[in-house]
């Protein structure tokens, strides 16, 4: 008897049995019920969530001999029919196969005609996004004036390759991604019918390495106990994965927090003994400094089903917020050209040592309000608690458009804000700028600026010349400013300017002359800029 594959074995027949699209399911069974049921859908998503699964589940609901309801039989021979591929009025195309005109026009000749055993003749397009601008245009016509006895069921994976006249004919439903969790109790629910022996570790590796679709996760399990002979360990599934225990990359990310290039090596070496997919590793190091940016800027408590959570705290507590964002830059390059490198561990190697040549000179301290403010024109200090690299290797990097601004005046006259938001930004004196946050305050008397909204406007516009999610934090100062602020230098700036024009009204040889023969003197006050006066030519 030959083997049926996990994946098509244990494909859901019925609604019931979908997961973690239950916002379709109730949609599609609501108008099952209703007999309402529209002449298109399109379903959307990531590979392997159950596009063409919903759409064949309800192929058979439509042609069920027990007649339209929220779920089919699964026992007439219409829904058998529909289950073993032979079901004559559902006619499933592969668009990526047929994307030609000529064979869109050959598909819906038949369209006219009623169906042969069923009571809807059903039209199934996979990949629906593959076809040719000619053949939606030939498909076009027929959705806008369907035949009654018609249903036309799309899926794909990119829906914006879609033209608009199509997907305004058609009902979209999403399909969602499958949460790690969903899919290792799926998995884990498979093995135990199934009678595989499945150690919990393995299906979580399993799970991840899914990447959110179910499809992927039972393959990779058809693989995993092939590998195993029926058994599922942990140890097994890490090494066809080519994945490392997680204890070991949190052990690199250590090495680098650290700054100890020797024992970076070291434990590279160490890796590479068990011959990894380095393009991998550096998925999961990406991962993990994702982890630990959330940890930073969110808590610990916004993640979920963290299984190395003591780990991940320990680096965000000794890791500069700036410098897990460059860590992750560097990983995400790194693993693009590791093709490119004369030898994957040399790429993977050299990504990590990017990792400690370079260094974001900015303090740490900046982000805690416990600590001193640092004046705009100071220059920030090495990261705290990391081991500086050497002279010759030390490197200031900061993002192209996020330099920290000693020129705080300078840097409000270049944002796009305009209002009382403006006013509030010209009356800010800069703390602290680091890329991931500006500390600034503002004085008492001008209290009445400090508002929510201005303030998110101000949050607004300064994220749009950076390019990122920057937090703004304005304070009320509770002390005298000891920087500058656009308004200070305005208002410096128009008393220089009165000073000058009095000055030049009193040297002036006619006012003098003047003064001297009325024995008068000049009322400063009186002092007004004309446009051709002796203050405009001084």
């Amino acid at each position: 008897m030959s083997y049926l594959v996990l994946a098509r074995k244990w494909r859901p027949r019925r609604f019931a049995d979908v997961v973690g699209q239950d916002h379709v399911v109730r949609a599609l069974q609501n108008a099952l019920a209703a007999d309402q049921v529209h002449h298109a859908y399109l379903f959307a998503g990531t590979r392997g969530v159950g596009k063409t699964t919903l759409a064949r589940i309800l192929a058979k609901a439509l042609n069920c001999l027990e007649g339209v309801a929220q779920e089919p039989c699964g026992q007439c021979s219409a829904c058998l029919a529909v289950d073993e591929g032979r079901f004559v009025d559902l006619i499933e195309v592969d668009a990526a196969s047929r994307t030609g005109v000529d064979d869109t026009r050959e598909l819906l000749d038949n369209v006219q005609y009623t169906p042969t055993s069923g009571r809807y003749k059903v039209y199934l397009i996979d990949e629906v996004h593959m076809l040719s601008r000619q053949s939606f245009n030939a498909l076009l016509k027929t959705l806008e004036e369907p035949p009654p006895h018609v249903k036309f069921l799309f899926a794909t994976t990119d829906p914006q390759k879609l033209p608009v006249t199509v997907l305004s004919r058609c009902l979209q439903f999403n399909l969602k991604r499958m949460p790690v969790g969903l899919i290792e109790d799926r998995l884990a629910e498979i093995c135990s019918a199934e009678g595989f022996n499945a150690e919990k570790p393995a299906l979580h590796r399993l799970a991840l390495a899914a990447a959110g679709s179910v499809r992927d996760g039972l393959s990779l399990l058809d693989q995993a106990l092939a590998y195993g002979s029926n058994e599922l360990l942990d140890a097994d599934v890490a090494v066809m994965l080519g994945s490392m225990d997680r204890d070991r990359v949190l052990g690199l990310l250590e090495a680098i927090a650290a700054g100890d290039a020797r024992q970076l090596l070291d434990r590279i070496k160490a890796l590479d003994e068990d011959v990894p997919d380095y393009e991998r590793l550096l998925d999961q190091l990406a991962t993990a400094l994702q982890r630990i940016a959330v940890i930073q800027l969110a808590g610990a408590d916004a993640l979920e089903d963290e299984d190395a959570l003591a780990g991940l705290q320990s680096l965000a507590a000794s890791l500069d917020p700036a410098q897990v964002q460059l860590h992750y830059q560097i990983a995400l390059t790194g693993r693009r050209d590791l093709s490119l490198a004369p030898d994957p561990r040399l790429g993977f190697e050299m990504a990590l040592l990017r990792m400690l040549a370079f260094r974001l000179e900015a303090p740490a301290e900046a982000l805690s309000g416990d600590e001193p403010a640092q004046s705009p024109g100071r220059t920030p200090g090495p990261v705290k608690g990391a081991r500086a690299a050497p002279a010759a290797a030390r490197t200031t990097l900061t993002p192209a458009s996020a330099a920290d601004p000693e020129d705080w005046p300078a840097y409000v006259a270049g944002l796009s804000v305009s209002g009382a938001a403006r006013q509030l930004a010209e009356h800010t004196e800069l703390i602290a700028f680091t890329p991931v946050e500006i500390r600034l305050r503002v004085a008492a008397d001008n209290q009445h600026l400090l508002t929510d909204k201005l303030v998110e406007r101000l949050t607004a516009a300064v994220r749009e010349r950076q390019g990122s999610a920057i937090k703004v934090r304005v304070a009320l100062a509770d002390e005298p400013a000891r920087g500058v602020t656009v308004a200070a230098l305005e208002a410096d700036a128009q008393t220089q300017d009165e000073q000058r024009r009095r000055e030049s009204i009193e040297k002036d040889p006619k006012v003098r002359e003047i003064v001297d023969m009325f024995q008068g003197e000049v009322v400063a006050d009186s002092i007004k800029p004309t446009t051709n006066g002796p203050a405009d030519q001084a």
